[in-house]
């Protein structure tokens, strides 16, 4: 079976839902999500969207806050843009229904967080990601060019090398290969552009505040497929995530510290002064840092977060979905701190690309997390990865637009999904096994804190693993699991590969072998080549 489309969106996050608004007027655009529609790290994030929208911030300001977030590997050309593109980025949301919180003056209340100078997060109670997701969703499921495909899992990506069987200097995208979960059969999706807005890879490491969706697709499929990734050691830690037995990983946004809560250690003791000038609005790294240390130092299983100081009704106010969360386990933040632990969070790395989101496979597009567009260098400021989405997004859209009525030159055949030989498996504890091994492995080794010994000792555990995922993938029909399985190894290989490249502390990468930053060796992105391709022995 074969699907034809002018774009195929694979993601239904900030990203994937306003690249296809933006071009659904013009074209056929075929929607994949791998759950419901709403299933996205869009739909969880609490704090907001960073954006001048003061008279008393600048975007000089905003560009500055940023490259120093990024431990100036941020490529200031793309700061400067993704800033002065903001305000209008925001007004797009308004314009689709986005309904931001506004102060009694009906002035947009702007609240700040870590390595902010100033007031420039617009947000949306608590419950931000869940509001902007609400409104895209609700416009594209609108739209008469636009039809959804959920419950379905990209497989790889179908290439013009793919389609010739045969390396091309200059590759092309042409699609992918869809899973349908739901009868588990494949489709060959043929598309003009195709745009990967996938997410990020949390689910790598064993305890992560993204969705269970977070599996990394996107970096994986496109790496395969020959697309270069940067940065990939790059993975932000969230410092505070809510630590609870029953608790799945309910992250605690940053806003909660850019009100005035102050982290503690289990004796009360207020410890981030000692780390930082900016105390508890201290960049993410530098806080998930600290309490790392504070807890290994003294035994803890968490630290704790503490507003208790301001008043009840602001806080039951501004962070309603936080308050009746933790009430629900029992923690009352008006009258009590808040346990908390580090998780990972988000990947500032990815598929490289660049200004309008394009990736080095001509027609592939890479926008949202799963991109590395040069924006975030070393850590991503708070608050500036929607703005990255709709602003990349709607760059990829224009650059699409732009080529819709272009001469294609002479495309072959894609060639139907086929099984070989595969069987059911009887074997599916392989599939749990590898998976929980993986992220374990990275939990342990390739944390926030790391050394060589460390990372070698996690490539050689993932070495074997991939040995035999790659012989079981080959052997037995597909399931999601066994995607996402395959996946998550591609990708944990790649963050170990670039952190053992890096020999510096920078940002999110820190190693006790290099505690220092090296400006004159490493003030550079880490760059894997994607995979070339290889006929294959055997096909499946």
């Amino acid at each position: 079976m074969k699907i034809t489309t002018d774009f195929l969106v694979i993601g239904t996050g900030i990203a994937g839902l306003t690249y296809a608004l933006k071009v659904a007027d013009q074209g056929t655009v075929s929607l994949v999500t791998k759950r419901d529609i709403d299933v996205s790290a869009t739909q969880l994030a609490q704090g907001g969207i960073a954006t001048v929208f003061s008279a008393e911030d600048s975007f000089a300001e905003h560009a500055e806050d940023t490259i120093v977030a990024g431990a100036y590997l941020s490529d200031p050309e793309v700061v400067d843009l993704v800033v002065a593109a903001g305000p209008q980025a925001v007004r797009d949301l308004i314009d689709w229904g986005v309904q931001f919180s506004r102060k009694e003056d009906d002035q947009y209340d702007l609240t700040r967080e870590g390595g902010h100078s100033h007031r420039r997060i617009l947000h949306a109670k608590d419950a931000t990601g869940k509001e902007i997701e609400r409104a895209l969703v609700e416009a594209a499921s609108k739209h008469p060019n636009i039809t959804l495909y959920q419950h379905h899992i990209a497989v790889d990506l179908i290439t013009e090398a793919k389609a010739r069987q045969q390396p091309l200097e200059k590759n092309r995208c042409l699609g992918a290969y869809i899973l349908d979960k739901n009868n588990n059969e494949v489709t060959a999706f043929g598309a003009r552009f195709t745009v990967l807005a996938t997410g990020g890879a949390g689910k790598v490491y064993l305890y992560t505040c993204n969705p269970d969706i977070a599996t990394g697709d996107g970096v994986a499929i496109g790496w395969r497929a020959g697309a270069d990734v940067a940065n990939m050691e790059f993975m932000q830690f969230h410092p505070t995530t809510l630590y609870h037995p029953h608790a799945k990983s309910f992250l605690i946004s940053e806003a909660v510290r850019g009100e005035g809560a102050i982290l503690r250690r289990a004796d009360g003791y207020a410890f981030m002064p000692d780390y930082h000038p900016l105390e508890d609005l201290a960049p993410r790294d530098i806080v998930a840092r600290a309490i790392d240390s504070e807890m290994k130092k003294y035994g803890d299983d968490s630290v704790f977060l503490d507003i208790t100081h301001k008043d009840p009704a602001f806080i039951k106010d501004h962070f309603p979905m936080i308050y009746e969360t933790c009430l629900g386990f029992g923690i009352d933040m008006t009258r009590e701190p808040i346990p908390v632990v580090p998780a990972t969070h988000y990947l500032c790395g990815g598929l490289r690309a660049d200004k309008d989101g394009e990736t080095n496979i001509q027609n592939l597009f890479a926008i949202g997390e799963v991109a590395c567009t040069g924006l975030h260098g070393a850590n991503r400021l708070a608050s500036n990865s929607l703005l990255e989405g709709v602003v990349f997004a709607k760059r990829a859209a224009e650059i699409s637009l732009s080529r819709l009525d272009e001469e294609l030159p002479p495309t072959p055949a894609i060639v139907p999904w086929d099984c070989g030989n595969a069987t059911d498996s009887d074997e599916e504890v392989i599939v749990a096994h590898n998976w929980d091994e993986i992220r374990r492995c990275m939990w342990n080794y390739v944390g926030i804190v790391r050394s060589d010994k460390r990372l070698k000792r996690a490539m050689n555990r993932i070495d074997m693993i991939q040995k035999e995922i790659d012989e079981y993938y080959w052997n037995f029909h597909l399931t999601s699991d066994l995607i996402e399985l395959r996946n998550i190894t591609t990708v944990a290989k790649l963050i170990v590969q670039s952190a053992l490249s890096r020999h510096e502390s920078r940002g999110l990468h820190y190693t006790i072998d290099y505690p220092e930053k090296d400006d004159a060796q490493f003030l550079h992105d880490t760059i894997i080549p994607g995979a070339k391709y290889q006929p294959p022995d055997t096909q499946q």
